[in-house]
């Protein structure tokens, strides 16, 4: 199914065909690759001749060195974006069935904790600036006990209110979940 019959060959999907390594590419730069259907997979060529050998044009490059955009990476669950240095994790990623690359099609990658949770950085600091002193940031930010905390100091007589002002301002403190603000 992942195959399709009678399709043009230079359109099929990379598990579809074997391609000979072209070893005197250059990165970067575009090269052919002469390329065989595997068995059982039927396509043609531009004037609906049956083909078993073709060339592909691609550019020259391995597969975890393509644009984000032309791979699909796995998500993290336990990611904590609001780290200072920032926080990444390992990533299995598969490039997109159309596009053609040398080496694995399955890569591990770093990548950075970057995702949200529908918090806003300004109504984080207008919250704190207005009504700090009774843990309304804290609270939204979803830190309860350190909302409750200032509700029941008056904002640790207002100096914690200061310095929740400048630490969400620069952005030291974030949401609990660990996601980056909108």
């Amino acid at each position: 199914t992942k195959c399709p019959s009678n399709g043009l060959c230079s359109r099929l999907p990379p598990d579809c065909m074997t391609c000979n390594t072209n070893y005197s590419c250059i990165y970067g730069k575009p090269a052919t690759f002469d390329c065989k259907v595997k068995p059982h997979v039927h396509c043609v060529d531009q004037n609906n001749h049956e083909q078993e050998n073709f060339t592909i044009n691609m550019t020259c490059q391995f597969c975890w060195q393509l644009a984000t955009t032309d791979y699909v990476c796995t998500n993290s669950t336990n990611c904590m974006t609001v780290s200072c240095p920032r926080q990444r994790y390992n990533a299995t990623c598969t490039v997109r069935d159309h596009i053609h690359c040398l080496g694995n099609r399955v890569f591990p990658k770093m990548l950075y904790c970057n995702w949200t949770g529908g918090y806003k950085w300004s109504t984080a600091l207008a919250l704190s600036i207005t009504l700090g002193g009774f843990g309304a940031d804290r609270f939204y930010l979803g830190q309860w006990r350190e909302g409750l905390g200032k509700l029941f100091s008056f904002g640790g007589l207002g100096i914690w209110t200061l310095i929740d002002v400048l630490l969400i301002g620069v952005g030291y403190v974030g949401p609990a979940d660990g996601s980056l603000y909108i």
